[in-house]
């Protein structure tokens, strides 16, 4: 039996779903209580067209929080331990959000309109309910809520040319990680040289939900000699690229240090966030567990459910996060989190899949 999504007011639709729907998407997941795309020819197939052309990808989960008023920067650098005192207005920056524990509570990536005026483009979680809690309780001159901005990624090897058919020249200027309001038709989005794989591409942060099917629709028509496809997030790419998954590979229960996040943390005290003294004790101590790149040996996996305990002798001593077979690696490749004492690379251990026990080895870094 085929299994459906039923949809609700619950469930919401993104403003580019029509597309997605008419390119012919064949399974969603659910993310920040929206549709996201998980699969349009097959998860290997749309692999190897994301690493040789372009896609279009519907990433409208990623919800923006924002944060606007006088104390819109206080308020930002209270929810990271990323110093943010250097950051320039074109700027985007990877910041780890922690609780009083010093837990990941989300990795967003923050976005600096200017001191009075961030957004938060946030991962899977109520990240919203959060900071409208700190903002109230702090009582900070602030107003925090989720506007109508809809992010649209444009990933692969031919991205710039294709950004450039729509945007002009202007968009080959902007650097990694920084951002660029351009005009389009009788508007303008902010562009970003960003994304969540490792083959280059933009994020166009579509204000106004209006405008989703007009952007769409001109991208594919200017990329047609480009082979521009649907495409979604690729879990073989961004488990090659060791790209982290907020509520798979990390959760509430895990510090910044543990994901190997430490060097977006200030850890010299020079300024106050919350979970300062929690990560600071952390880190004089050093982490007992960490994210590790992983292959596991064998025919490929094709149960992708996990996690999967990783076994030491007769001693649990970490966990498979995400793994799946990569066809231009030749291996099962992994996310894990594994003890201190047997994170080394070149250390090798059983893990129990659903497709049998298999022996795995921590490798030096990820593949891409």
């Amino acid at each position: 039996m085929n299994q459906i999504i039923a949809r609700s007011s619950r469930l919401r639709a993104t403003p580019f779903t029509p597309r997605v729907e008419a390119a012919g998407v064949k399974g969603y997941s659910v993310y920040n209580r929206m549709l996201l795309p998980t699969a349009f020819e097959s998860m290997e197939a749309d692999y190897h067209h994301l690493k040789s052309h372009v896609q279009v990808w519907d990433v409208a989960v990623e919800r923006q929080v924002e944060l606007n008023g006088p104390d819109a920067t206080k308020l930002m650098q209270v929810l990271t331990p990323r110093d943010l005192s250097k950051m320039q207005s074109d700027q985007c920056y990877y910041v780890p959000i922690v609780d009083e524990k010093g837990k990941m509570l989300n990795d967003p990536v923050a976005l600096k309109h200017s001191d009075t005026r961030w957004w938060i483009s946030i991962a899977d979680s109520d990240l919203l309910l959060w900071v409208k809690g700190l903002a109230v309780g702090m009582e900070l001159n602030v107003d925090v809520f989720e506007p109508d901005v809809s992010p649209l990624a444009v990933q692969g090897p031919k991205a710039d040319e294709l950004m450039e058919r729509v945007f002009g020249s202007e968009v080959r200027d902007i650097r990694f990680f920084r951002k660029k309001r351009l005009e389009f038709a009788n508007t303008s989005f902010i562009v970003a040289r960003s994304g969540y794989s490792k083959q280059g591409g933009f994020e166009i942060y579509v204000e106004g939900s209006e405008h989703g099917v007009y952007i769409w629709d001109a991208l594919f028509e200017a990329g047609a000699d480009l082979n521009v496809r649907a495409g979604c997030p690729n879990l073989i790419e961004r488990v090659e690229g060791g790209l982290l998954s907020y509520g798979g590979d990390m959760n509430m229960s895990n510090s910044p240090l543990e994901c190997g996040l430490g060097k977006f943390c200030n850890l010299t005290g020079d300024i106050d966030y919350i979970g300062k003294a929690a990560l600071l004790r952390e880190a004089e101590q050093g982490p007992t567990k960490q994210i590790r790149p992983i292959s596991i040996m064998g025919e490929p996996i094709r149960t992708l459910q996990s996690p999967w305990s990783i076994i030491k002798g007769n001693r649990k001593v970490g966990q498979i996060t995400a793994a799946v077979w990569s066809p231009d690696f030749n291996t099962n490749v992994a996310i894990g989190m594994v003890d201190k004492d047997h994170w080394d690379p070149g250390t090798e251990f059983e893990t129990y899949t659903p497709d049998g026990r298999r022996t795995a080895r921590i490798e030096e870094k990820f593949w891409n």
